[in-house]
């Protein structure tokens, strides 16, 4: 395990004067680490955690916005593009892992993308980059005790049986701890972590497959308990730069974020508003009460005319699903994935709470502010439209995954079969799903991740793709 680990640059949002960073270091106990930004004093950390092999230290603080900004390290120099000027670029990445085994891949074909997107930054740095979940795939973690092993295994009606011990809670966070470790360690990804400050979400593989839209049985027994818990204390850690002690800044305005990691974040040219469909997910519901609440405040205190992003990990904007659901319930033997369909915005189960979702976007988003929508999650790549009340257009930009292998083609063609069909959810707001720009099929199964570009006031979009190479750009 190396004796430092990071720094993991996280934004926090900026004005025209200066931008709030945290950096994220974990360092071996008794190591003082010095972090000084412009090379001046050194900043004062927040020790984040002391319980686990490395301490976990937040240094929290600023960057101009005029000039070539930096931090130093101890004697390491980072560059970081803070400033806010006609242009900006911005990358957007998810699904970095696959289910099973991922840390026995060799990294030259892991990392293969990361590499594309390093050679991007290098020709014209990034400013931001968004991480739109599944940033580790934590499956394994049911592998990391026999107790956990068994309670996967066992039919749903045992789950109940199977205690969370201490020995099993250290078991499942010592494993975890040494994932995030060693993924951020690797070199590839490592540089970036430390350049381009970050914004990250998780969705269900940073916990487990599928997670929230899982029986009760499984969320509510004393093993599904503890390993959320676990799984949400490293993704507060690494991803997100906190504890329940220390909440990141730009959560201390959110009443109840420890029930939901829900936030928002702005920028001079942009606000960003980050949906947690985790936390509180249940297999009737994607979002809880507080994530509700502090979302519904987010989008309500937009300034006019300003740009909105919303990332939302898992498509806003997709195919109809109930016919599966539909068929799926009548064979036995599917029934199994009635879980990863229950995961989507469009499943049956929670069409009354998309509608929800799709009228409050409508609604406080003016006529004189564009949306985008931002997601992962389905391991390709693709775009969507809905018309607005206000006369514009909401985009939906998917690009998935920057890691995980696509998955055959013949499930990318049958998926854009299904949404070609169509759907409205609300009325006079029919969504078409798109191919990405010169292609010929709706969803492209390859490993990607997306570039968002301003220049002045205009903003497009591109996606990197592994075989295809670059798209045309597409104005947003």
């Amino acid at each position: 395990m190396p004796a430092i680990i990071g720094p993991i640059l996280l934004a926090r949002g900026s004005d025209q004067n200066q931008m709030t960073l945290s950096a994220i270091i974990l360092a071996e106990p008794g190591r003082s680490i010095q972090l000084r930004p412009m090379g001046d004093h050194a900043i004062e950390p927040i020790e984040l955690d002391a319980t686990l092999e490395r301490v976990a230290w937040r240094y929290d603080f600023t960057l101009p916005t005029s000039g070539d900004a930096f931090y130093l390290v101890d004697d390491r120099h980072i560059p970081v593009i803070a400033g806010v000027s006609d242009r900006r670029r911005i990358a957007y990445v998810s699904c970095n892992g696959q289910e099973h085994a991922d840390d026995e891949r060799p990294l030259g074909d892991r990392n293969t993308m990361w590499r594309q997107l390093a050679d991007e930054h290098g020709k014209s740095p990034f400013s931001l980059m968004l991480h739109g979940g599944d940033q580790l795939y934590a499956d394994d973690v049911l592998k990391a005790h026999p107790t956990l092993k068994a309670w996967a295994e066992s039919d749903i009606e045992e789950k109940s049986a199977y205690r969370f011990t201490e020995e099993v809670k250290a078991a499942a966070e010592q494993y975890l701890f040494r994932r995030y470790v060693n993924l951020y360690a690797q070199a590839d990804i490592a540089k970036l972590l430390a350049q381009i400050p970050s914004i990250m979400m998780w969705d269900d593989h940073d916990i487990i497959d599928g997670w929230g839209s899982h029986a009760l049985a499984i969320l509510n027994s004393d093993v599904g308990k503890g390993l959320f818990e676990v799984c949400r204390r490293m993704f507060m850690l690494f991803q997100f730069g906190g504890s329940d002690n220390h909440l990141p800044p730009y959560n201390k305005q959110e009443d109840g974020a420890v029930g939901s990691l829900s936030f928002s974040v702005s920028f001079p040219d942009f606000d960003l508003i980050v949906p947690d469909l985790r936390s509180e997910r249940r297999p009737d519901r994607v979002l809880g009460p507080t994530g509700w609440a502090i979302t519904e405040r987010a989008l309500s205190r937009q300034p006019p005319g300003q740009r909105r992003f919303l990332m939302s990990s898992v498509p806003l904007l997709g195919p109809r699903l109930s016919w599966i659901e539909s068929f799926i319930g009548l064979v036995p033997k599917l029934r199994r994935y009635e879980d990863d369909l229950r995961d989507q915005w469009q499943s049956r189960a929670h069409r009354d709470e998309w509608r929800r979702m799709l009228t409050l976007l409508d609604r406080t988003t003016p006529n004189d502010c564009a949306l985008t929508v931002l997601s992962g999650e389905i391991h390709l790549a693709t775009q969507a439209q809905m018309p607005m009340a206000s006369g514009g257009t909401m985009h939906q930009l998917v690009a998935s995954g920057i890691a995980h292998p696509p998955p055959p083609a013949f499930y990318a063609r049958a998926l854009g079969w299904l949404a070609a069909l169509g759907e409205d959810p609300l009325p006079r707001r029919p969504i078409k799903l798109k191919p990405l720009p010169e292609k010929n099929h709706i969803y492209v199964a390859e490993r990607n991740f997306l570039v968002l570009e301003r220049h002045s006031n205009d903003w497009s979009a591109y996606w990197m793709l592994e075989d295809s190479g670059r798209t045309p750009t597409l104005k947003i």
